[in-house]
């Protein structure tokens, strides 16, 4: 299957999403640590977290530390409500790849979720959708789910490229995948411009790709692919903004970056979301 990139976004438009599909779909709460933390500072961020969502309910909790502390992370996760996951992995199980980790590797751990993609991964070390959709396969193959990361950068944005950036990234890092494929993705929609930046894009604005994200998942597969897929937003999600964000109809969840760093900050993501799945029902 390939999604038709000459087709234009009106022709989508039709497409619409009802508040029942919505609540099939569990808000996934995603923190990207980056490279940040050693082994004891990640531990310690695990304990908070771990005391103040053991008992919130009906929203998924992920955390990714870096690779030096996953083994640690995992043990301290043992038993708890909280599922790991990796920042990377390497489309190869095993060989002469220095300095990379393979999917064995990082399921040995107890990681269940991988984020591939990722814009740091794409603009800093020059990974190409071509290597996203290796990887992507590669995880699906030893039952790990990808969070695919698209989304456009400000030059992009402000040229009103957003749309065609984000339907080749779709095309190209989801290509040759299933129908059953697609029920283990998770998909990140992630404005480079509003990473780290301090910038959020509006809610309207990120439901805007998130809605048009779904349509094209509607077209290239199904609508059963579209209505349970989740889709995160990943571009400066904070306490602040969270509640309008959530209040969105194709956003379910968030791949969270500076705010996963504070236990406080990343608790108060989790219940936030939790509140509007609540007042939606």
């Amino acid at each position: 299957m390939s999604i038709l990139r000459e087709r234009p976004f009106q022709v989508l438009l039709h497409y619409k999403i009802n508040k029942k599909e919505r609540r099939m779909r569990k808000p996934l709460i995603a923190g990207n640590w980056k490279m940040n933390k050693t082994i004891d500072e990640a531990v310690s961020l695990v304990n908070t977290i771990k005391a103040g969502v053991h008992q919130i309910s009906g929203v998924d909790v992920l955390v990714c530390p870096p690779a030096t502390a996953l083994s640690s992370v995992a043990e301290a996760l043992d038993r708890t409500n909280i599922e790991l996951g990796s920042q990377n992995m390497y489309a190869a199980t095993e060989g002469a790849y220095t300095g990379e980790v393979s999917p064995l590797m990082i399921k040995d751990i107890g990681c269940r979720y991988v984020i591939l993609g990722h814009s740091e991964r794409r603009s800093i070390f020059g990974e190409t959708d071509k290597i996203v959709n290796d990887k992507v396969k590669t995880a699906l193959q030893f039952n790990l789910i990808p969070i695919v990361c698209v989304g456009e950068t400000l030059d992009e944005r402000e040229k009103g490229q957003a749309k065609d950036i984000v339907r080749m990234q779709i095309a190209d890092s989801l290509k040759g995948l299933t129908k059953d494929d697609m029920h283990n993705v998770v998909i990140a929609y992630e404005p480079v411009w509003a990473i780290g930046t301090g910038k959020t894009a509006t809610p309207a604005q990120a439901e805007e790709v998130h809605r048009f994200i779904r349509q094209l998942i509607n077209q290239t597969f199904d609508a059963s692919v579209s209505e349970s897929i989740r889709i995160l937003y990943g571009g400066s999600m904070k306490p602040e903004n969270v509640t309008d964000l959530m209040k969105q109809e194709n956003i379910d969840g968030g791949l969270i970056g500076g705010a996963a760093l504070k236990g406080e900050s990343f608790i108060q993501l989790v219940s936030k979301t939790k509140e509007v799945i609540e007042e939606s029902n």
